[in-house]
């Protein structure tokens, strides 16, 4: 096995790139989407995102693999936050950036970091153990150009685990919500397993959003005409623009993944006597359906919810998906029926000082997120004899 890092995509090309990642259906592992990334200018010069892709071939020197990693120059994008130890770096007068992180860029999204058609679908065991190995490839990497860290974000519990093996290796949780299909064979069976204050609220709330004359459909991203492209990215940038900032991606990266990738990208469109007001933009696959971006033009009570989460949700019904990813944060995904479930991220500290403080800090910190786990598994709309296993 051997390894050797490349800057673009164009310098791997999308058959080398295709054949190393084989037939998963995972949408962030495709070309096409780290494509879209680089030539839409939303990674690369000026960004403070530089992409380092670790490609791996076989003896043979046939395609066997890919981990995406990139170099930063801030933290911004990534969702799993570290401010606070750059912060501490820069008051010891020690340079925390650039640093690597192995990741997904602008996407909170839990799934395999290290894609390869010997696991497609990112569940065996035993090709996990490359998972070390390219660590080690990144540590020595690092070493040489005197990086302070590197940064696994939003690994798979399994993947996780097995590099946090490693002492040196720091192993950080956090808590999102996700929804699981459990054999639910429409919205009212769904519903059906909801406590009865919790189902009339759900069903009222969808009510209130039809009552206030919004019409909604749910459309793929190859579909998708110019108008409604430019409409949405308003939307996306709007959503910034209420915290006074700017969408990190561009209205082409949109544009080219609609074009080359819109079988894997679902659309939930909201209307106000005929015209456009809100959107949402997720991807999917053969298994999940993973909810990225919203905004709107007109506040409307409950859309969000509706557009965000029960759409979604009915997607997954009508598709039969398994999983729905709404991404970061939201204790208001609880009463939807979100269950909690926790992240994982691995960081390698340079500074052995530095590793020992924030290596304590990780441990108190997971010491809250698992009591926080706890106490939002209580707040979950299902009847008390509905048992449900953990995710």
């Amino acid at each position: 096995m051997k390894a050797q890092w490349f800057n673009s995509v164009d310098q791997i090309g999308e058959a080398k790139w295709q054949a190393a990642i084989g037939d998963t259906q995972y949408p962030f592992a495709q070309y096409a989407f780290h494509k879209a990334l680089e030539q839409s200018n939303s990674v690369g010069d000026g960004t403070g995102w530089y992409p380092e892709y670790l490609f791996v071939i076989d003896d043979d020197d046939e395609p066997l693999a890919i981990a995406p990693t990139y170099l930063k120059t801030h933290s911004q994008g990534e969702f799993v936050f570290d401010w606070s130890w750059a912060d501490a770096y820069q008051q010891y007068g020690m340079r925390y950036y650039p640093k690597r992180i192995w990741a997904i860029p602008f996407s909170p999204v839990t799934g395999p970091r290290t894609f390869s058609h010997l696991d497609p679908k990112g569940e065996d065991l035993g090709f996990s153990h490359l998972y070390p190995a390219l660590a080690e490839l990144m540590t020595q990497a690092n070493q040489e150009r005197h990086f302070s860290s590197w940064h696994l974000l939003f690994a798979k519990e399994e993947h996780a685990n097995l590099l946090a093996a490693n002492q040196n290796l720091l192993h950080r949780i956090s808590c999102q919500f996700h929804w699981f299909n459990r054999d639910y064979q429409n919205m009212e069976h769904y519903f059906s397993h909801f406590s009865s204050r919790k189902r009339k609220a759900a069903r009222k709330e969808r009510e209130k959003v039809i009552a206030q004359g919004v019409t909604l459909d749910r459309k793929l991203g190859c579909e998708l005409i110019t108008e409604e492209i430019d409409f949405f990215y308003m939307c996306y940038q709007s959503t910034y623009a209420k915290r006074g900032q700017q969408g990190y991606l561009t209205r082409e990266f949109f544009a080219l993944l609609a074009e080359t990738m819109g079988e894997q990208i679902l659309l939930v469109q909201a209307y106000k006597d005929g015209e456009p007001i809100a959107v949402s933009w997720c991807f999917f696959d053969d298994h999940s359906l993973y909810g990225r971006y919203w905004g709107c033009m007109e506040e409307i009570d409950s859309l969000h919810f509706e557009a965000c989460y029960y759409q979604g949700i009915e997607f997954c019904l009508e598709k039969g998906l398994q999983h729905f990813d709404p991404g970061t944060q939201g204790e208001h995904k609880i009463a939807r029926g979100f269950e909690p479930v926790f992240s994982h991220s691995i960081h390698n500290i340079e500074h052995e000082g530095f590793r020992e403080a924030i290596g304590r800090f990780c441990e108190e910190e997971a010491e809250a997120v698992r009591g926080y786990h706890q106490d939002t598994r209580t707040l979950l709309p299902f009847k008390q004899d509905d048992s449900r296993k953990e995710d």
